[in-house]
């Protein structure tokens, strides 16, 4: 697979490039073009949620220091915002029942001396089941997080892909009327 293009940005900076100043101008013109040039905006769920916030706030300085932070990007940005935190949720979710299984299982005991060890195993399986099904969840939304991740960066790059390298050239008008076209 070949390297993707370097944007207009980095050729700018690294000032050596073998494209012409046409090439390099429309290169420009292409990118922006691909921007609506309005910034993100934080929705109203997102902004309500501490986790979600403080993560749209990371990405969002993260997005408008390589000039990404455009509204195109607005609605997944929101989303992935929303997945973590509740992919936080699930975890927190998890080391609650977690810590309540160990304290079962240091008070098994108690249960021993009331000859109640039917509960005492029954509430242990349920527990269980509980933990496997909040990883279940925890592991759903992790995948949707990487997807996004993952589609986030194909767009960006699919974007830079698709501004043309080469300037087209221009026909020649005497040629195209010696050709006779």
């Amino acid at each position: 697979m070949p390297t993707p293009p370097k944007p207009f940005a980095v050729l700018k900076t690294e000032g050596k490039s073998h494209r012409t100043k046409k090439e390099l101008k429309q290169r420009e013109e292409g990118e922006k073009a691909l921007a609506t040039g309005v910034a993100l905006k934080e929705r109203p769920e997102v902004k309500a949620n501490p986790v979600a916030h403080k993560e749209f706030l990371r990405l969002n300085k993260l997005l408008k220091n390589i000039e990404k932070n455009d509204a195109i990007y607005e609605s997944i940005i929101n989303r992935y915002c929303m997945l973590q935190a509740e992919c936080r949720d699930f975890e927190e979710k998890r080391e609650f029942f977690y810590k309540d299984l160990e304290e079962l299982i240091d008070d098994k005991e108690t249960f021993i001396d009331n000859e109640d060890l039917t509960t005492y195993y029954k509430m242990k399986s349920d527990m269980q089941k509980n933990i496997i099904n909040l990883d279940k969840q925890i592991q759903t939304k992790r995948k949707m997080l990487l997807d996004i991740e993952k589609e986030n960066i194909m767009t960006i790059a699919a974007a830079l892909r698709s501004i043309p390298k080469k300037v087209e050239k221009e026909e020649n008008p005497l040629l195209k009327a010696l050709n006779g076209s």
